[in-house]
């Protein structure tokens, strides 16, 4: 959650930014943010260790990691400025947010740098996540942000370690590659980030009382 803290931080200049955008819907920058995504997943799964050298796939699928959290940064800024913030886009924000995670992590996890069952654990701590923090908002609580490891965070290991991966390709530690142990990260934490919502919602419910 370290990077979503700081995302205030930012914000003015996200704002700037977003004003360079504004002849276009916010929705629709939503829509092209899993556009981005949807890329990024499809060159992740066609990213292979015997030619990685050649083809610099995993850096080609960073940077469309970069472009699908870019434009979901700013969408929600586009919606402000405009005034067309509404419950609808809010909804097609983070259901796209969730559509995108599940391309980009499925396309690792389906590729050759990693083993299924890796993938299958990350995908559940990521969706885990998510879902404690907008079912607190759905039984009365607020939508919760706070715990190890947020949205962003992701996104910007999904950047880096691509990358990293490509200059290191035949990097092992006890016997799993970079991707591999990125993708533990997301699994491990995400359960424990799930965990902390989770009790942050019943502690709530105690205060309500």
């Amino acid at each position: 959650m370290v990077l979503d803290r700081l995302r205030e931080r930012i914000d003015p200049i996200l704002t700037l930014v977003a004003k360079r955008f504004d002849y276009l819907s916010p929705n629709t920058v939503t829509w092209i943010s899993f556009v981005f995504a949807l890329i990024a997943g499809i060159i992740f799964f066609l990213s292979d260790p015997e030619t990685e050298k050649e083809t610099y796939f995993l850096c080609i699928a960073s940077v469309f990691v970069f472009l699908n959290g870019f434009t979901d940064a700013i969408d929600g800024k586009i919606a402000k400025m405009k005034n067309e913030a509404t419950a609808k886009g809010d909804f097609l924000d983070h259901a796209i947010d969730r559509f995108s995670d599940v391309s980009m992590i499925l396309g690792l996890s389906l590729s050759k740098w990693c083993s299924p069952e890796i993938g299958l654990f990350a995908l559940s701590g990521v969706l885990l996540t998510s879902y404690m923090g907008t079912q607190a908002q759905a039984v009365g609580y607020k939508r919760i942000y706070r715990g190890l490891l947020g949205r962003a965070d992701r996104l910007v290991l999904l950047m880096i370690f691509p990358v990293l991966q490509h200059l290191f390709v035949d990097f092992e530690l006890y016997d799993f590659n970079l991707l591999e142990i990125v993708l533990i990260y997301f699994a491990v934490v995400g359960f424990v980030t799930a965990v902390q919502r989770f009790i942050m919602t019943l502690e709530w419910f105690g205060r309500e009382k």
